[in-house]
């Protein structure tokens, strides 16, 4: 096929389906043309319809007519820059079977327009191949990603040669990409640190202190509880360390096995740093042993290359040059997709999470968001959120098992981990955060704060040593403000029945104060 004529039977992308009478037109139309395989994931299909209208209904960005691109490469490819932003997986699926020559006289059809220039840019950028185009002259620099329809970085460097400015969030090694939509708008619009402040600002720093600790060692023992793991205490306390360490330094591929090894604990049967085998998430038929995968891991192979791309991402864009919940996104859900390790992929993904956004000075100093408790909560929605690209990728990915039930990957599939969408994974992580802000925080806070009501007001009735006032007031919370008669009988038997009495209205009253909501 040549950049002549593109055919008009296109079909849409593998796994979607038309919302209306349209013609794939953009990415969706390359896609089918030259038969890409890349996972349908993620990533509206557009469309040409015949109403004069602007469309965007389930998952399609729908055109009329008058926008119909020319039926070419270069038309097809012009409309998606214009309309569709920039797709890393598609380009580079593309760019691998279309000859370079084709490219070429795409690019020197406008070789001064804004969009063939991009082009350019991105063809040289992820192929590391030159094509022979002369200097476009002095013309303004566009930006390789529209800001108003991708997240891209405040700051960007300029390539002379092509006069663009590279503002995307990675390097070729590793760079997913996150398309703006009116949930992550409102969430941004939002101003969640300043929420969190705000929230801080008008507490006592002893409180905000213990509140801290609190939310520190829950998303610890999230963490594990959401891989199915119940961790002694000193565990959890060493992984909330670690948490709490997040974005202080730099990361490296040192570091991130140094976490593997404080997360996996007893690593006798587990190989450390990267593997060197395949990598698969699921289970293994009970009669045969054969694997059966639910996620394909990145081949052992291809795990430096995309480790260091992952790194070159977080030192690019952790810190205020992107939004910090986007770049938080797309890092940790890149290397849970990759899954380098072993063991530990989960809980050092979600550790990526809090380095990304204490690197940008997002939460509180000395506060982390405990994200993983939300998860944790809502771990259906996490799962399914995980599955969206997991299961499209097995589509494409071609594998037998290997002899002690792995997995063999047998095509290349490292640009299905460096580049995806990443978009429905920023949704997610905002509203995560968003609820640590609006609930957890302030929860923890009026519990606390009740918390030291009560027992100010129980040392006036009568002398009890910490200890004891801190049982006292887990009776009352596990009883619903009430002494049982056993607590009666026993630990607090020393009581008076009037003593017994007031204490529990000042249970009451105390409680009556904060957010109705409790730990």
């Amino acid at each position: 096929m040549t950049s002549d004529r593109i055919s008009k039977t296109v079909t849409v992308l593998p796994d979607t389906a038309t919302p209306v009478s349209a013609r794939p037109a953009g990415y969706a139309a390359l896609a089918d043309t030259y038969d890409l395989r890349v996972p349908a994931a993620l990533w509206r299909s557009a469309g040409i319809i015949r109403r004069h209208t602007r469309l965007e209904a389930d998952g399609w960005l729908l055109r009329s007519t008058r926008y119909a691109p020319a039926e070419t490469l270069a038309g097809h490819l012009e409309f998606a820059l214009k309309w569709e932003g920039v797709n890393l997986p598609i380009l580079a699926a593309l760019f691998k079977v279309v000859p370079a020559d084709e490219l070429r006289a795409a690019v020197l059809a406008r070789p001064t327009g804004r969009y063939a220039r991009r082009l350019w840019f991105l063809y040289e950028w992820l192929t590391g191949k030159t094509l022979d185009v002369p200097d476009p002259g002095k013309v303004r620099a566009v930006p390789v990603l529209d800001d108003e329809v991708q997240f891209a970085l405040a700051e960007g460097t300029i390539s002379t040669r092509h006069r663009v400015l590279d503002n995307l969030p990675g390097t070729a090694a590793f760079c997913p990409l996150v398309r703006r939509t009116p949930a992550l708008d409102r969430y941004v619009a939002a101003r969640l640190p300043e929420q969190a402040r705000e929230v801080l600002g008008r507490t006592h720093p002893d409180v905000i202190a213990r509140a801290a600790a609190f939310l520190l060692l829950s998303d610890s023992q999230a963490s594990f509880n959401i891989e199915g793991e119940r961790p002694a205490p000193d565990r959890a306390r060493r992984w909330a360390r670690a948490i709490g360490q997040a974005g202080t330094q730099t990361l490296d591929r040192r570091m991130l096995e140094s976490l593997q090894r404080d997360v996996i604990g007893d690593h006798r049967f587990v190989l450390l740093g990267l593997r060197v085998g395949g990598g698969f998430v699921g289970t293994h038929e009970r009669t045969t042993g054969l694997p059966m995968p639910e996620h394909i891991s990145a081949r052992a192979q291809d795990l430096p290359a995309l480790i260091d791309g992952m790194i070159q991402f977080a030192e690019r864009a952790t810190g205020k040059v992107l939004d910090p919940v986007v770049a938080a996104a797309a890092l940790a859900f890149g290397f849970v997709y990759i899954h380098p390790f072993e063991d530990g992929n989960g809980r050092v993904h979600r550790w990526l999470i809090h380095h990304a956004l204490a690197r940008a000075g997002y939460n509180p100093l000395g506060l982390a968001f405990p994200v993983s408790a939300v998860m944790l909560r809502e771990i259906d929605q996490y799962k399914r959120l995980l599955e969206s690209y997991s299961r499209p990728l097995l589509t494409v990915t071609e594998w037998r098992p290997t002899e002690r039930g792995n997995v063999e990957v047998l095509n290349e599939t490292a640009d299905f981990y460096r580049y995806f969408d990443a978009t429905a994974h920023a949704e997610f992580l905002y509203h995560c955060v968003a609820t640590t802000i609006g609930q957890d925080l302030p929860n923890e806070v009026a519990y606390l704060e009740a918390y030291d009501r009560f027992v100010a007001g129980v040392r006036g009735i009568v002398d009890m040593p910490g200890r004891t006032l801190d049982l006292l007031h887990r009776f009352l919370h596990q009883n619903g403000g009430r002494l049982s008669q056993r607590a009666r009988e026993k630990e607090f038997s020393a009581l008076t029945d009037a003593e017994a009495a007031r204490i529990e209205r000042l249970y009451e009253e105390a409680q009556g104060e904060r957010h109705p909501a409790r730990r």
